[in-house]
């Protein structure tokens, strides 16, 4: 399942987002939604720094789903949440919330989707706004929950209109092969997916999703323009209740 995974420096926050890392409209048939819990390592190459990112799915009392990321990094900390629903196999959003806060960059967002009266209505950068909702419109975190199930539905190529901020933009993606992926919670047998971006654009983001755990993300890898790397990796997670575990790595 942004960019959906910040450590929460301006870019970190950017590609943490990515994934969550790290979820168009989606239409899986008969594919329920599976609560799940998991945490991520977070490292930049080059630089010592430890930041830890959390990301979960679970169900509310009303049959509505609570879709939240939370990161942190030196004193900065990051908080994405969504409420939606799954209606018809498709994912609708109804709430959104992100909020940054530390190094001098605090930020707030809010999205409220009003599907009855054909708009979001939200506040960005402290400006309030309005637009008008479409079939298919999502949030920067329910695209992820929308990707994730395109994946099992055998989909290589997926586009999705998203409300980033106070505009609506079309993020594509598209899989670029399968790739065993080693975290400390074992490897996984993972789809490789790469975030399509414009021929000349410097930023590159590719993530991996494990085939057998109904496509959870188990890393994300951002080269942002200036060059700098940074990546998340699975520590542990919980899916449905069940401990996700990948395959003994060898010589362990």
């Amino acid at each position: 399942m942004t960019d959906s995974l910040s450590l929460l420096c301006r870019r970190p926050a950017r590609w943490l987002m990515a994934a969550a890392l790290t979820l168009g409209s989606s239409l899986v048939m008969a594919q329920p939604l599976l609560p799940f819990t998991a945490s991520y390592a977070a490292d930049m190459k080059n630089i010592p720094v430890n930041g830890e990112a959390i990301h979960s799915l679970q169900q509310n009392a009303d049959g509505t789903w609570n879709l939240k990321f939370r990161a942190s990094m030196f004193v900065a900390k990051l908080t994405e949440e969504s409420t939606l629903a799954l209606e018809s196999d498709q994912i609708v959003p109804l709430t959104y919330h992100y909020e940054r806060k530390g190094l001098g960059r605090s930020r707030e967002t809010t999205q409220s989707f009003d599907w009855a009266a054909g708009e979001v209505r939200g506040v960005h950068k402290k400006d309030a706004f309005t637009l008008p909702v479409q079939p298919g419109l999502l949030d920067k975190t329910t695209y992820q929950l929308a990707l994730q199930r395109d994946l099992m539905a055998g989909k290589t190529e997926m586009s999705y209109i998203v409300v980033d901020g106070d505009d609506i933009e079309q993020y594509q993606f598209r899989v670029t092969g399968e790739q065993r992926v080693t975290t400390r919670n074992g490897q996984f047998d993972a789809v490789e997916v790469e975030r399509v971006r414009d021929a000349d654009a410097k930023r590159e983001t590719t993530l991996w999703f494990a085939k057998d755990w109904n496509y959870l993300l188990v890393r994300l890898s951002q080269i942002e323009t200036d060059g700098q790397h940074y990546q998340i990796v699975l520590k542990k997670a919980s899916m449905n209740g069940e401990p996700v575990i990948g395959k003994p790595i060898a010589g362990k």
